[in-house]
């Protein structure tokens, strides 16, 4: 009777690095790549929920959808919308670099240099964002 599973005694023993107390991931950048796509997919969808409801709230109460904007014209929002554009940023370049991983068929001899193609390009659009964006909040709430 043939048996596809290895026997102990068949199986190769396996080398990885000691993994730390209490630990499933080994914290290679791939995973934390991987736990920032979902992070930040989940962080878009919530915004486009909350947009989708705040501007629906214009046919119930247009009262309502005022106060609602007006919440929105804070300078202290300006960070939250910071947030956004990262999170959209990061989410783009790292969805393209998944897509070619999958169907391209160098993508998976390729995937961390353009891992890492992809994090010096959020980086250099993010950060003349940030410091556009957060000078215009700190204009805003302080004068200037």
């Amino acid at each position: 009777m043939a048996s596809t599973t290895a026997t102990a005694a068949e199986g190769q023993p396996r080398e990885s690095r000691p993994r730390a107390k209490g630990t499933l991931y080994r914290g290679d950048l791939g995973m934390w790549s991987w736990v920032a796509h979902r992070i930040t997919g989940v962080l878009t969808f919530f915004f486009l929920f909350v947009h989708v409801l705040d501007t629906a709230l214009v046919r119930v109460s247009p009262n309502a959808y005022d106060t609602v904007i007006n919440t929105y014209k804070h300078p202290l929002m300006i960070v939250f919308e910071l947030g956004l554009l990262a999170a959209v940023l990061f989410h783009a370049f790292n969805g393209i670099r998944v897509m070619l991983v999958d169907f391209w068929a160098e993508g998976p001899r390729f995937q961390r240099p353009m891992l890492w193609t992809v994090l010096v390009l959020w980086l250099v659009l993010i950060i003349p964002a940030a410091i556009s964006m957060i000078t215009r909040a700190v204009t805003e709430m302080f004068g200037g």
